[in-house]
């Protein structure tokens, strides 16, 4: 089966999206015919009416008044809903057009012709929010542009709206969770840094137009399982409050306060309440406290399986208003509710909740430029030649490089000669469709550089060969290996997983190897004799690369993530530092990669204890916020600004930087804190400020970084509290304390809390 835009569910949710569409056609499209016969009668020279909510003179707040008291109840609920392959009704009586709510937009428009970036998790570990900003700025454009063409030829296709299921913004918690490629780490201020720059990237700075909107997801506490053990769908997360609020929910304030027009909530429940219909989630917190004033939208299927999988509630209209009362305006991928009416019928909701409830919708729409005269809205302009530009395509190249991590070097890289004869062998030697990562654009190969097409500038003889019968690797043909690496001077191996192993709905079960993938590394280092080998990974997941990080026959390590498009060509820049500052290694894990799978606890439990390197117990393979450099940098100084604050200031660190090296290169500055003994249950240690800075061979700088309230604050009994005493700062290129070190020198200050 293809995979559907924006699909949630997959292969489950086909079936069940059919056999909705059914039962709601009538109402989705009572009046097609009539529409159609109106809209020919306008183009005959029929004036269209005029309403006060068309009047761009207006303020905001009193057009949305004006649109929402005139429409009736029953064009109100079809307005709620969102069902795969339509798209909401247009209202002819009121110049109103259908609207398409389903898009995603991870790392450019899924399943439409496009520009394919680096797939998230690779984005985080450029620990670089205006990189994030640029790639959400560019697939705006193209989720323009085909918003424009298809507008402009009447044409409504689900998947191609300005309405983005995008970002998702759940920590990595766990790494075998499938969905790991699509998040920004396991860092939540990391997360939300990079959130807000996607945010305000997509919808743009215009003052009066949302390009495309936002929505970020899945809503809340949601991480894992897919499938193993057990299925996502009906899921009871359990979470304490002090987890919840520290670790849970920031990223997702942070999205709030950039500005986001949606939040997606998820299939799982939350303490044992669904999270589309937990209203301390999705209003208590989300607007009473935090001011969002934008639409919440259900995961695909997830106000049905609040019936089917979860048995929270029995029936329709009890659900219905359950989800509108709990604060969720748009329903995705089943139509529960079209049971609307008969839950006002029944006393389980009023008219004016639901009238209530699609102000938000009907805001959003305004604020796309809907309603507005065409000439008005700059983004109207934008056409098809933004898709796949030069700009973008060259984007995608840089933003590439920023994301790889450098995890091994014995001094090899970069490399600087030709070579006779090169090998390129692995499952993802020329592996065109798993570079790409999960919700992807669909690409024509002419703009795509697989690894081996990338390094064909280092020989003049490339050999490739997979040796695996795909990316599973479940059959393997060691000759096919050993007739690449012979003979060769030089040898890559690409191993890692694609979505064909972790992905949304399909967890892992381990870190090692997929397959036979190792033996493929054991005998290309064995064949190779002694000739220096390149491992180059492609995953979201740790992996078990322990054999390759302690064995001298393997001279380097590239994790690569999913690069998009420009894979090859990055990494020959990246491996050769021909391509700039950007092809000097700087990208840093944005996940701690344990030793054995054994230090984590299982997925199901939500506990933190054991999770992430915030609360880690163990010594990790490689830690969060590792990567090496082909510079190097030494840290010559800490200052604070203040020894002494009290809670709820701001405190900066002002950072000294030399670049001791021969190149100029980015270097990733981290600042964590640890908290003094307390009885209350904290981080270990937790980044506090990070920034991502070019520093010229031979240059030293000094960078501020400012600590705010939010990064020091904690959860106690009576909510957020700050633990007195003396607080210890870290400034350097990685963690403190870790054995694997990246040769970045740590430095300590400390600062009392009153």
């Amino acid at each position: 089966m293809l995979h559907s835009p924006g699909m949630e569910r997959k292969s489950v949710l086909f079936l069940v999206g059919f056999f909705c569409f059914l039962n709601a056609e009538k109402l989705l499209f009572r009046d097609k015919h009539q529409w159609l016969e109106e809209v020919d009668g306008r183009r005959q020279g029929e004036e269209a009416p005029s309403f006060p909510f068309q009047d761009p003179t207006l303020p905001w707040d009193q057009r949305l008044d004006d649109l929402v008291s005139r429409l009736s109840l029953e064009e109100i609920v079809p307005q709620t809903l969102a069902v795969y392959g339509s798209h909401t009704p247009a209202i002819p009586r009121l110049n109103i057009n259908p609207y398409v709510w389903i898009t995603e937009c991870l790392h450019g428009e899924v399943n439409t012709y496009g520009t394919s970036f680096p797939q998230s998790i690779g984005l985080a570990a450029s620990f670089s929010d205006e990189l994030v900003y640029d790639v959400a700025e560019a697939t705006s454009y193209e989720v323009r542009a085909h918003w424009n063409q298809n507008r402009k030829q009447g044409t409504y296709a689900s998947g191609i709206g300005l309405s983005c299921f995008s970002p998702v913004i759940n920590i990595m918690r766990h790494p075998l969770w499938g969905r790991n490629q699509e998040t920004y780490g396991e860092d939540p201020y990391v997360a939300g840094k990079l959130v807000q720059g996607y945010v305000r990237g997509l919808q743009g700075d215009n003052s009066r137009y949302v390009r495309a909107n936002a929505g970020c997801k899945h809503f809340d506490v949601h991480g894992g399982p897919e499938n193993i053990p057990v299925s996502r769908f009906s899921y009871d997360a359990k979470v304490s409050m002090r987890d919840w609020r520290m670790t849970f929910l920031p990223q997702f304030k942070m999205c709030v306060d950039a500005g986001s027009y949606s939040l997606m909530c998820s299939y799982n429940r939350l303490n044992g309440v669904p999270a589309c219909a937990n209203q301390q989630l999705l209003t208590n917190i989300t607007r009473a406290e935090w001011g969002f004033g934008g639409y919440v939208v259900s995961d695909a299927g997830a106000v049905s399986n609040i019936i089917s999988e979860h048995k929270y509630l029995k029936t329709p209209e009890e659900t219905v208003a359950a989800c509108i009362k709990a604060g969720c305006n748009l329903e995705l991928g089943s139509t529960i509710y079209t049971a609307t009416s008969q839950a006002i019928a029944k006393g389980l909701l009023t008219e004016q909740q639901v009238r209530d409830n699609v102000r938000a919708l009907m805001y959003t729409r305004l604020r796309l430029g809907e309603f507005d005269p065409e000439e008005m809205n700059p983004y109207n302009a934008i056409n098809m030649s933004v898709v796949q530009s030069d700009l973008h395509r060259e984007l995608a190249l840089q933003a590439a490089m920023k994301t790889f991590v450098l995890l091994k070097n014995d001094g090899l890289l970069p490399l600087t000669k030709i070579y006779n004869r090169v090998a390129v062998v692995g499952p993802f030697a020329q592996e065109a469709n798993e570079i790409y990562g999960d919700y992807s654009p669909s690409v024509s190969p002419q703009f795509t550089t697989t690894v081996a097409q990338g390094l064909v500038k280092l020989s003049r003889t490339v050999i490739a060969a997979s040796g695996c019968n795909g990316v599973k690797c479940t059959s393997y043909s060691r000759d096919g290996i050993t007739d690449a690496v012979e003979g060769a001077d030089l040898v890559f191996v690409a191993l890692g997983t694609g979505s064909a192993i972790e992905s949304e709905g399909n967890d892992r079960a381990d870190i090692s190897l997929p397959g036979r993938q190792f033996e493929v590394l054991l005998d290309a280092v064995r064949i190779a004799n002694g000739k220096p080998v390149i491992l180059l990974l492609f995953n979201a997941g740790p992996l078990d690369v322990t054999w390759a990080k302690f064995n001298p026959k393997v001279s380097a390590i590239l994790e690569c993530f999913f690069p998009g498009e420009r894979t090859g060509d990055a990494i020959y820049r990246t491996l050769t530092a021909s391509g700039g500052t950007n092809s000097i290694p700087a990208g840093r894990l944005p996940a701690t990669w344990p030793s054995y799978l054994t230090q984590v606890p299982p997925i199901t439990n939500y506990d933190m204890a054991g999770h992430t390197y915030r609360y880690y117990d163990g010594e990790p393979l490689y830690a969060f916020g590792y990567g090496l450099s082909y510079a190097s940098f030494l840290y010559s100084s800490l200052t604070l600004s203040d020894q002494s604050i009290v809670g709820g200031q701001n405190i900066t660190a002002t950072v000294g930087v030399l670049n001791t090296g021969k190149m100029d290169a980015d270097e990733v500055i981290q600042v964590y804190v640890s908290w003094p003994d307390t009885k209350l249950v904290v981080p270990k240690i937790q980044l506090v400020a990070f920034t991502r800075v070019l520093i010229k061979a031979g240059e030293h700088k000094l960078v501020d970084l400012v600590v705010t309230p939010e990064r020091i604050s904690v959860w106690g009994d009576d909510g957020w509290t700050y633990v007195e005493g003396k607080m210890t700062v870290y400034a350097g290129g990685q963690q403190p304390n870790q054995r694997t070190s990246s040769g970045s020198n740590i430095l300590q200050a400390s600062f009392l809390v009153n």
